[in-house]
């Protein structure tokens, strides 16, 4: 959430940074500054109106020890009529800051000075690209089938058990998921990040503090009768961790990683873009957090991006980084950059990672703190990053790898699996 008192330094640049993305509303802007003025006009007159009571209170208290009970009683009443007032003053006080808050988290996040203009991702920026793409036959088979011929997802039983979207995983392909799974924990906490493994349900208050509400209710699962809300990423449970928290210097930097399973609904979505583990309700996906000093979050912003890439090269995978345009990024974001692995079989690129720098944004909501050297308290900044989405590195990982003897697994992942190719019939 952004504080008002960053859009009253400078509206007009306020306004010109929400158009970068394409934000359709720039009026709620004003509205949020004339509520801003509305609460403390409301609020000098609630704290004029006690300073009265006060002051009163201990004058009538000295006039009835000086025996002038008449002065007295007439001061008893102005403090009651002030007293009265004060009620209605509270209410509509109650009133303003929700109707203030209620539209401050209308804003989206304000781009950052490096993002792009741009409304679609075709207008994202290619920073640097990777790896080697692999030439496969004509007849190359795409990861759908080859999960198939290897008996490695069930996507017919998943539909059956819940629905499309809920893949079942057997044999080699559980236990390939299980390996990914724990060499990226492995690498996250080789580089200084704690392991946490956190509730896949959050309530509503923590799935506000990151930003998922109120801009993507449609987008989660949602049980009602407990409001409790399905994870689309761990990022949501494991930032909470330091919700309503003021940290020391010495804490920093806040490294945190995490496993979850993801649900999102996805809805819209149709096509090529759904087809097998393009698009799913459920995946695995391995989460890396960072909460900093707001001088250095731009550092550990390329300090993550370069965490990832490397995490993606030892996989043997062939990369691409963008930086995505205004149109293109999250509702939270400040700025992201997203990695890409090349489907040699799909011959399309498919998102795996992204990493963003939420500034202040998060933080704001959570309530996440902290004191600096000269004693003032100050919002963090957050930072995420996949590390990584399971659905689409495995489907790059079995397409790209493919051979006649079967499927042959970088050098990296041969002692998680415990051998070196997925082959036909296990």
């Amino acid at each position: 959430m952004l504080q008002v008192s960053v859009l009253r330094n400078d509206t007009a640049e306020v306004k010109r940074r929400l158009a970068v993305k394409h934000f359709k509303q720039p009026e709620l802007v004003d509205t949020i500054i004339q509520l801003d003025d509305e609460r403390k006009r409301l609020q000098a007159e609630f704290d004029n109106t006690q300073s009265k009571v006060n002051t009163a209170s201990k004058e009538i208290g000295k006039l009835m020890a000086q025996g002038q009970k008449e002065a007295a009683e007439t001061l008893k009443t102005d403090v009651a009529g002030w007293k009265a007032a004060l009620e209605p003053l509270k209410e509509q006080m109650a009133r303003v800051e929700k109707e203030l808050n209620d539209t401050l988290v209308l804003l989206p996040n304000l781009p950052g000075t490096q993002v792009p203009e741009g409304r679609t991702p075709e207008d994202n920026v290619v920073v640097r690209e990777g790896g080697i793409k692999p030439v496969l036959p004509a007849n190359a088979t795409p990861h759908w089938d080859l999960t198939k011929k290897y008996n490695l997802i069930d996507f017919e039983l998943g539909n059956k058990i819940t629905g499309s979207g809920f893949p079942v995983y057997t044999g080699q392909g559980a236990k390939l998921q299980r390996a990914l799974v724990q060499y990226f924990l492995d690498y996250n906490t080789a580089a200084g990040y704690k392991e946490y493994l956190p509730p896949f349900m959050v309530n509503a208050d923590s799935a506000y503090a990151t930003g998922q509400l109120p801009d993507k209710e449609g987008q989660m699962y949602h049980a009602t009768e407990d409001d409790f809300y399905l994870i689309p990423t761990a990022e949501v449970p494991v930032t909470n961790v330091y919700r309503d928290t003021i940290l020391k210097e010495e804490d920093f930097p806040v490294k945190m990683t995490a496993y979850s399973p993801c649900f999102r609904r996805e809805a819209g979505s149709y096509g090529k873009d759904v087809r097998g583990l393009n698009r799913l309700h459920q995946f695995e996906k391995v989460e890396i957090i960072q909460l900093v000093q707001p001088e250095k979050s731009y550092d550990t912003l390329d300090e993550m991006v370069l965490h990832v890439e490397k995490l993606l090269q030892s996989l043997q995978l062939p990369y691409r980084l963008l930086r995505l345009c205004g149109g293109d990024m999250g509702f939270a974001s400040a700025i992201t950059y997203d990695f890409e692995v090349y489907s040699a079989a799909q011959e399309r690129w498919l998102e795996v990672s992204s990493v963003s720098n939420f500034e202040s944004f998060q933080a704001n909501r959570l309530k996440c703190r902290y004191k600096d050297a000269t004693g003032k308290t100050q919002l963090v900044h957050t930072l995420n990053g996949s590390s990584l989405a399971l659905p689409r590195i495995l489907a790059c990982l079995l397409e790209n790898n493919q051979g006649d003897e079967g499927i042959l697994l970088p050098e990296v992942l041969h002692g998680y699996f415990g051998k070196k190719m997925v082959v036909a019939g296990n």
